[in-house]
């Protein structure tokens, strides 16, 4: 295995994600996200923190990537739950993948979750 490999692995397994699905981790492409952010009115650090919730990331990963505090990052993430007007993390991505297929129709039949 090269050590690039090596390092990857190494990184996902650091931020709590399985290096074997994570091509299966990318539910949106930029297209999408961008639709997302305008249709709720996110700032650029709420769709950036999005997208690592909808990669599987956990508060502490988050933080420690973007070099914030974990309390930050939860500030951020009650943000974006109360102006997409969701609970929980699996109900933000449920509604950004239901409104990417809304936007896109050949999405529909590409991905999987």
């Amino acid at each position: 295995m090269s050590e690039t490999a090596k390092s990857s692995i190494e990184a996902f397994a650091r931020e709590g994600i399985d290096y074997k699905k994570s091509d299966e981790v990318l539910l949106l492409d930029r297209k999408q996200w961008s639709y997302v952010q305008r249709r709720y009115e996110l700032t650029p650090r709420e769709r950036q923190i999005a997208e690592l919730v909808c990669r599987g990331l956990r508060n502490g990963n988050i933080a420690g990537r973007l070099q914030i505090q974990p309390g930050t990052v939860k500030t951020h993430i009650r943000n974006i739950y109360r102006k997409v007007h969701v609970k929980s993390k699996i109900s933000m991505l449920l509604r950004f993948v239901t409104d990417a297929r809304a936007l896109s129709p050949q999405y529909e039949g590409s991905h999987s979750i």
